[in-house]
């Protein structure tokens, strides 16, 4: 039986009204508080003129008003639009302008009605609050689309309560501790958030801007920290930096990329008792689809597979023909259930290309692009795009977008955009430019790339070519892109 995060929400309330829900620097605030909180924000959208269906826009830095804004909206009867107060302007402008948003919470945009969030209220007088149902849209969540145009994909509450009630991949309990450090225009914030809060856990906010590797033991450390997410690039570092950070967690998770065994063992070593969960899923599909529980003496081989469904989520790897093919052939992951978002927001055709009804039983399932192939024992093996599209730091990037972006630039005639593994072990974005004359000012190019794009999809490095190679089909043969000279002070600026 499915029900909206509004009201799991409150069922917490009522369990434990006096229970820690956020915890963030020298402050807290109980389950009762935050009810009170969210609810005279939620009085003062409806005051605005926010109606069951419209898109609040909430633009805020980790904080405790940060979580107060998104369960105001949802208690709002609304559907939030996270944005990172990061974001270049210009990229800002358009997710609002095409999202139709009707207020923002946090930031002063031009053009719109802006609120803040108010000052934490004595006691709680709102009445008359819409009331959210199951499917009713949550959020909207842009990802990056291969026509140079950011989509928004529409996250139902009832994708949410799925992911966090009773998950198979993880136990909360009211005693846990989660720590809130994804930006929340990532989905893993999703999780964290969600995830503490519908379990009665306390959600731990990290301070705003980037935690290092080094300083990340003691804040896990100082505030007691018993379940945290990190990117596979944050997780590989932190295990080459300091592995005794996750001394205290009884569960870490991660996902957005591939994991790498050597650090899954050197993990696994230095920490025998903690349970590790390698996670997988499209912005498409609610954060999470599959999880793997790395077993304690589990062989590892060349690659750590991405594991089982989620509860009442099915995983189907489908042919050319798109039917369902045998354990151990590859084909393309396809998921259906309980965690498939509603579609892709005014996007009528795309959604309609990548939710899609299975020929032989009907149901609607969501076409990943990614490759893989399920086991006999229905373990999931994932095995890379059947595309260009590659993830970074646990976002997607399409090269279309970061390509034309470039592109724009005047003395930049061509470009192609790829991942490359740096000698330290880094992940990074790395262009390859075709100059339009005679001069390529990389530091205005990268200035350019800064003002139009997420810091996530700026290139780290720049590669002047004299032309792209090009695959006998026609497209960018990015394999044969040359390796950057990671060693040229060149590459950078």
């Amino acid at each position: 039986m499915s029900t909206s995060v509004t009201d799991a929400f409150r069922a917490q309330v009522v369990r434990a009204p006096d229970a820690v829900a956020l915890s963030a620097e020298q402050s807290t605030v109980t389950y009762a508080g935050l009810d009170r909180w969210s609810d005279a924000l939620a009085g003062e959208l409806v005051e605005a003129g926010v109606r069951p269906g419209d898109h609040v826009a909430v633009c805020l830095e980790r904080s405790p008003q940060l979580v107060v804004a998104l369960l105001g909206v949802l208690k709002a009867g609304a559907a939030y639009v996270p944005i990172d107060p990061d974001d270049p302007e210009s990229r800002v402008s358009m997710m609002l302008t095409d999202a139709q948003v009707s207020v923002v919470v946090g930031q002063f945009f031009v053009g719109y009605t802006m609120l803040s969030v108010p000052p934490v209220p004595e006691d709680s007088a709102v009445e008359g609050l819409p009331e959210a149902a199951p499917e009713d849209v949550a959020y909207l969540m842009y990802t990056s689309g291969s026509t140079g145009r950011p989509k928004s994909v529409m996250v139902e509450h009832r994708n949410i309560t799925n992911l966090v009630t009773d998950p198979n991949y993880v136990e909360i309990t009211p005693g846990d501790r989660m720590l809130q450090l994804a930006t929340v225009a990532f989905d893993a914030a999703t999780f964290e958030i969600w995830g503490a809060l519908l379990n009665g856990a306390a959600l731990v906010l990290a301070p705003p801007g980037v935690v290092q590797a080094e300083d990340l033991g003691d804040l896990l450390r100082t505030n007691e920290v018993s379940i945290l997410f990190l990117t596979a690039a944050l997780f590989h570092r932190q295990i080459d930096v300091d592995v005794d950070a996750f001394k205290g967690l009884h569960t870490i998770m991660s996902g957005g990329d591939v994991l790498s065994v050597p650090h899954i063992r050197r993990l696994r070593e230095a920490l025998p008792e903690l349970r590790i969960v390698n996670c997988y899923g499209p912005t498409e599909s609610t954060t999470f689809v599959t999880c793997h529980r790395v077993g304690v003496n589990e062989r590892l081989g060349g690659a750590l597979p991405i594991g089982v469904p989620l509860q009442h989520t099915e995983i189907v790897i489908a042919g050319a023909d798109g039917r369902p093919v045998p354990a151990g052939t590859p084909g393309e992951l396809w998921v259906g259930g309980a965690q498939v978002a509603r579609g892709y927001w005014n996007r009528p055709e795309l959604t309609a290309e990548k939710f899609v009804r299975g020929s032989w039983n009907g149901e609607r399932y969501y076409r990943t692009g990614d490759q893989a192939r399920k086991r006999a024992d229905g373990v999931v093996e994932f095995l890379g795009r059947m595309d260009d599209q590659f993830k970074l730091r646990g976002f997607r990037i399409e090269p279309g977008e970061v390509e034309n972006a470039l592109t724009e630039h005047p003395q930049v005639r061509n470009a192609a955009v790829g991942v490359r593994t740096h000698p330290s072990g880094d992940r990074r974005l790395v262009a390859w430019i075709v100059k339009s004359g005679e001069e390529l000012d990389k530091r205005a190019l990268r200035a350019h790339m800064r003002a139009t794009m997420p810091e996530h999809m700026v290139p780290a490095g720049f590669v002047v070519v004299d032309e792209l190679p090009i695959t006998s089909n026609g497209k960018t043969d990015r394999k044969a892109l040359p390796e950057p000279d990671w060693s040229s002070k060149s590459l950078y600026v």
